[in-house]
């Protein structure tokens, strides 16, 4: 009966295998994506909105408007370029895209036609494709005014930056006469890097009980239900994910998107092999604590380490498509 558990158990993890390069093109934005966060401290509820200005006329599906922004003081013009239903508009009314679609800037940086109410939000979150250098640009409809930064980059894969208002609105807010556009002045924002370790640490947490309930729910099919086999496992699980998530955050903090995919499979593979290795050593020795009881075979330790690696795997990827900041 055990055998044949194992053996449906090890079919089931093929078919898995088998699967993936079909069901992964169905959601072709599968995976880990780089987001960008800025946080406004002291704005008051002045109402503003905001964006991030690309050195690129384009970044993901975000690309900047082709027309030419002097026409749209022609209704006719303005009715066809402004689409209210564009769900990319973010937050941006038609009059605050307007703004931001004339807003000449400095340095010739471009709008994306991304936006965000941040007097309401508090910031901004740039979660799909932000642009890798770029400028914080803030409208104030009310007094028509904006409020810009300096050329700020991308420094980690998620990126984090504050920005202190100090006072409500374009209160205490300096402005800065060689930096101003559109003929007027311009407030000078002052942008510092906030990396979000709290989140990290959280996004650790979960991911690690994740892992490890995952892990001994497989373990109970398989016969392991024994209390040493289970401590051996949960011991096991928490050395390979703490040195799987340090390795992996490193990477996170310093590469892209596609050498954190690539790190992850290798590092998974390389955490069902270390596994693989403690289980066949170790399980089998528990197994005599019921009189009478067989001891596991030591590949069945190996194919409950195949199956619960990979299943805990499927699991993550599934998780991280509704919940993109958790791997």
């Amino acid at each position: 009966m055990m055998k044949k558990r194992v053996f449906t158990a090890f079919l089931c993890v093929l078919c898995l295998m088998t699967a993936l390069p079909f069901i992964l093109p169905v959601s072709a934005d599968f995976g880990p994506k780089p987001s960008t966060v800025v946080m406004f401290e002291g704005l008051g509820d002045e109402l503003c909105y905001g964006t991030l200005l690309s050195e690129r006329r384009s970044t993901g599906p975000q690309s900047a408007w082709d027309g030419d922004p002097d026409t749209l003081d022609d209704p006719d013009v303005l009715a066809e370029a402004y689409d209210p239903d564009m769900y990319w508009y973010g937050d941006l009314d038609r009059d605050a895209w307007v703004a931001f679609v004339k807003y000449e800037d400095s340095d010739g940086f471009y709008f994306l036609q991304e936006g965000w109410l941040v007097s309401e939000t508090k910031e901004i979150a740039w979660t799909y494709y932000p642009p890798e250098r770029f400028k914080i640009l803030l409208y104030f409809p009310e007094s028509g005014t904006f409020a810009v930064s300096g050329i700020l980059e991308r420094y980690a894969f998620d990126t984090y930056y504050t920005v202190k208002m100090n006072g409500k609105g374009m209160e205490n807010v300096e402005y800065d006469e060689e930096n101003s556009t559109n003929e007027r002045y311009d407030a000078w924002l002052e942008a510092e890097r906030s990396y979000d370790f709290k989140w990290e640490l959280i996004s650790f947490a979960l991911r690690m009980v994740m892992t490890v309930a995952v892990e001994i729910l497989i373990a109970l099919p398989f016969g392991y239900r024994r209390g040493r086999q289970l401590a051996v496992i949960l011991a096991a699980n928490c050395g390979t994910q703490i040195i799987l998530n340090v390795l992996l955050n490193v990477v996170n903090f310093y590469s892209g998107e596609w050498a954190f995919v690539l790190a992850y499979v290798l590092l998974e593979l390389l955490v069902f092999a270390v596994e693989a290795v403690i289980f066949s050593l170790t399980l089998h020795k528990y197994a005599n604590e019921v009189l009478g009881e067989k001891p596991p075979t030591r590949i069945r330790a190996v194919i409950y380490a195949l199956v619960a690696n990979a299943v805990s795997f499927a699991v993550g990827i599934l998780i991280s498509m509704f919940i993109p900041g958790i791997f």
